[in-house]
């Protein structure tokens, strides 16, 4: 296959359906996504020819280092969103919505799907409800952020909503460690191993936090070193693509092994950075310029990651519509309810919930991780997950820029761009 020549119709196909996308309001990167799923295996890749489309998953997989250096650069901006100045007004808020909405998503989640398991026990175990829960929690940063740069979008809602996806990740990391231990307990209370079910997820966090922290204090200092915006934007390409590469390896200590987050490593470069820079904000901006045609490409090939031949089961489709529906109430209690607790603004408290239902990233990282330890037993989690990432890819960006403009965040004349 020649990958080049993928590569170059992906992003080529993608841009081409932005400007059909604009005929209906549809955000870029929903027609990226849907550029992706039509490049498939799964559409124009079952035709085979040569250099169009991607004829299996296998291929879309080599390309994965571009998605995980674009994911890099979507969690560096995301931690500008921590800059010290802008918390003062925001930050507590923003720090008992994600804790709280997060974990009200997970027992709204639970509640509904322990009513499913009761009627098909055989479908849905115990275990699978306690596991998709946690998931629920989980938000997805990339597609956020797009809608919010495309349309230009400010105000509370807006100031609010990117620290909460930020915090999402962590918060769903310790969700899903708590609730993977305890359903792993249900099911074998002696083979269980507590150290590895509970304490590993919490050191993914503790260490990728430090090692984003570190790499970010030495790119402060050795920016300083470089004068030309032009060398200074190389160095920040290159920490970037550094912290993606860390985020590989995998850490040994005593009978403790686990990963680093690519997306927290990262997200702490960032707002190491853009706290200790004085002129990070411009240096931000001409990054996320540079990144541009390879954001366009990860969304690309999310789409075409996804499989519509894993739906042929009618009662993984009844459990992935409840999932979907359970985790749509879940967020938008949570973020009006959090948000009421936090003393936020009346748009926040209405409009948050809905930019909340995005979901994909850390939520397949988290199935991956179940089908890893579970094997086949984990067959019906990735499934649902999988279903869930579908749907709310494809309308979930949608919805976040409907949000935005009910409330007054995204004007006409930003509209009026496409």
């Amino acid at each position: 296959m020649n990958y080049a020549l993928s590569v170059g119709t992906a992003l080529l196909a993608g841009l081409l359906l932005t400007r059909l996308g604009n005929k209906f309001r549809l955000p870029d990167v929903t027609s990226y996504l849907i550029a992706g799923l039509l490049l498939g295996p799964c559409c124009i890749g079952l035709l085979k020819i040569p250099g169009l489309g991607f004829h299996t998953f296998q291929d879309v997989e080599v390309l994965q280092p571009f998605n995980n250096v674009a994911l890099g650069f979507i969690a560096f901006a995301i931690g500008s969103e921590f800059r010290l100045s802008e918390l003062k007004q925001t930050g507590k808020q923003a720090l008992t919505i994600g804790i709280l909405e997060g974990i009200i998503t997970t027992i709204v989640v639970d509640c509904v799907l322990f009513v499913a398991h009761l009627i098909v026990p055989d479908i849905l175990t115990l275990a699978d409800v306690l596991i998709l829960g946690a998931i629920a929690a989980a938000t997805a940063p990339a597609a956020t952020l797009m809608v919010v740069r495309q349309y230009k979008a400010k105000g509370d809602v807006t100031s609010t909503l990117l620290p909460v996806v930020a915090l999402d990740d962590a918060v769903g990391l310790i969700l899903f460690a708590i609730s993977y231990g305890v359903a792993m307990h249900l099911g074998s209370p002696d083979g269980a191993n507590m150290v590895s079910l509970f304490v590993e997820p919490l050191m993914e966090i503790f260490f990728s936090l430090g090692i984003g922290a570190l790499l970010g204090w030495i790119l402060t200092h050795v920016a300083r070193i470089f004068h030309s915006n032009r060398n200074r934007n190389t160095l920040i390409v290159s920490f970037v693509i550094l912290g993606v590469t860390i985020s590989t390896a995998q850490i040994h200590i005593g009978p403790m092994n686990f990963g680093l987050s690519s997306l927290l490593v990262n997200m702490m470069l960032g707002t190491i950075f853009c706290n200790c820079c004085r002129k990070s904000e411009d240096l931000m901006s001409r990054a996320d310029r540079w990144s541009a045609p390879l954001i366009t490409l990860f969304f690309v090939l999310s789409g075409a990651e996804l499989n519509l031949f894993a739906f042929g089961n009618i009662l993984v489709l009844a459990v992935g519509l409840t999932y979907i529906l359970s985790r749509c109430l879940g967020k938008y209690l949570g973020g009006s309810l959090s948000a009421v607790i936090a003393g936020s603004p009346k748009t926040v408290r209405k409009w948050l919930g809905i930019t909340l239902f995005p979901q994909a990233g850390v939520a397949l990282g988290m199935a991956a991780t179940v089908g890893a330890r579970m094997g086949e037993n984990g067959m019906m989690i990735r499934n649902v997950v999988l279903f869930g990432v579908l749907v709310y890819e494809l309308i979930g960006p949608s919805l976040t820029k409907f949000a935005l403009t009910k409330a007054g965040e995204i004007k006409p004349k930003n509209l009026a761009d496409e």
